[in-house]
């Protein structure tokens, strides 16, 4: 494992992915420390005491091997015009569950991004990863100086050499087969689908930071062959949405374990911006209706997210799922860990 995180004890290659919106737990996060892995706990979507309490419960479950995972502010405004087109064709599904989103306003934010970093300024944490963008200057360094080590998420080398002239220790490289959001700096964009192990060599011959590869890994083979092709360590997240420990939803789980036979998509339909999911019926019919628009697209779609999740849905529900995904299995999240670390 990277001298990075020689301090933190960990000695799997594996690494556990932040999952927001609650399939990232502290118990899945701790439980990953105690099997000698690295936990990120996922900050989106959760306020800046949720977050602490969430820090505060990983330390209390006996690991000081954890990370934590910010979006970096890069918000996508949506064009009001087509919002409320959306928001009028979704009107049904919403009725649906009792809703109205047909009335729903436009509303952008920054996910807490001051508050959140002025939190892990202030109480570091062993390891901060950024997705969706560079934060703005002076707060890698900051981090750094308070003892956190600093990784960036990106998707291509351009992002890259931009990441590593922002003086980051280490670079998340995803690739286009990673579930749920892409961390793209260009979300406007389709990111190329580049084979994981293509994409690190690009990296590898543009920067010389120690990388970590996410994207479609989900046995122990798929795990020995990204370090194969020059990772420090995998990421894995579908992998490890069944488990015991994880926070997804019981509809979510199910849906990985019973349509074996379904295919993954990259879509905006769900939040604005891309990102993988299993295809369901809300995919087949929004793909390609569903505007550009990040935040705004999301805070619209959640009502009728978690209302269908509540009610056993699964058409209904983003079913956020990397192409691995029909290895996922059950159980304790350290026995899944372990057992992707075998032929490391």
């Amino acid at each position: 494992m990277t001298a990075l995180f020689a301090d933190l004890g960990v000695t799997s290659p594996v690494i556990a992915a932040p999952m927001a919106g609650g399939p990232t737990t502290p118990a899945l996060v701790a439980a990953a420390g105690r099997a000698g892995a690295l936990g990120f706990l996922a900050a989106g979507y959760r306020t800046p005491d949720d977050l602490a309490a969430q820090i505060d419960a990983v330390r209390e479950g006996g690991t000081e091997a954890f990370g934590v995972n910010l979006f970096a502010p890069n918000q996508v405004p949506v064009d009001a015009a087509e919002f409320r087109r959306y928001a009028e064709e979704l009107r049904a599904e919403g009725e649906r569950f009792g809703l109205d989103l047909s009335a729903a306003e436009l509303f952008e934010n920054d996910d807490y991004w001051a508050e959140k970093v002025d939190l892990l300024l202030a109480r570091p944490v062993p390891v901060l990863s950024f997705t969706f963008g560079l934060p703005p200057e002076g707060i890698v360094a900051a981090l750094r100086r308070a003892g956190t080590v600093v990784l960036q998420t990106v998707t291509s080398a351009d992002e890259a050499r931009a990441a590593a002239d922002a003086g980051v220790d280490g670079l998340v490289v995803q690739a286009l087969a990673a579930g749920g959001h892409s961390g793209t700096f260009t979300p406007e964009v389709m990111p190329r689908d580049v084979p994981l192990p293509d994409l690190l060599r690009a990296i590898r011959a543009t920067v010389h930071l120690p990388l970590f590869a996410a994207g479609g890994i989900a046995t122990a083979g798929s795990v020995a062959d990204t370090l194969r092709a020059g990772a420090e360590a995998a990421i894995v997240g579908t992998a490890l949405l069944r488990t015991d420990e994880s926070g997804a939803s019981a509809v979510h789980k199910a849906a990985l374990a019973e349509r074996a036979g379904a295919d993954t998509v990259v879509t905006r339909a769900f939040s604005g911006r891309p990102a993988r999911a299993l295809r369901n019926l809300f995919v087949r019919q929004y793909h390609e209706r569903a505007p550009l628009g990040y935040p705004a697209v999301h805070h619209l779609t959640t009502p009728l997210r978690r209302a269908a999740a509540a009610a056993g849905d699964a058409e209904r529900v983003n079913l956020w799922a990397g192409t691995g995904f029909r290895h996922a299995s059950d159980g304790p999240a350290a026995a899944v860990l372990t057992a992707l670390a075998a032929e490391a």
